[in-house]
């Protein structure tokens, strides 16, 4: 039942920002893979961002340019920065790390409301 840790939702503005966080338990090893979805009622889950170990991150095209991923190995933290933020964007965001010797462990999830 060990579950990364995730903080940083809730109630915004349209055109404002929020950072979410992901912490690895201890227990957890360095993640090779980190990721962030989304789920909105009566849509399926939507892969909203993801970065790989070496450098490279992508992106779904709905958040690009507004959105950016970002991680701290020292802390074993993920971060979700996100701009500009539409009513759109609500959602349920999830974060999602990949270890080579553990498989894969989530986070809880976090509630975004974008709404004026």
């Amino acid at each position: 039942q060990v579950q990364l840790v995730v903080s940083g939702g809730g109630f915004v503005q349209p055109g404002g920002s929020l950072r979410l966080s992901c912490v690895a338990p201890g227990s957890i090893f360095s993640m090779y893979a980190r990721a962030w979805y989304r789920q909105a009622p009566g849509v399926q889950r939507e892969l909203v961002a993801v970065n790989y170990s070496g450098g490279t991150t992508n992106y779904a095209d709905s958040v690009k340019g507004r959105f950016t991923i970002t991680s701290d190995n020292a802390k074993k933290t993920v971060y979700l920065q996100m701009n500009s933020l539409k009513p759109e964007d609500t959602a349920v965001y999830y974060c999602k790390g990949n270890t080579i010797r553990a498989g894969a462990y989530w986070g809880q999830g976090t509630q975004v409301t974008v709404s004026s």
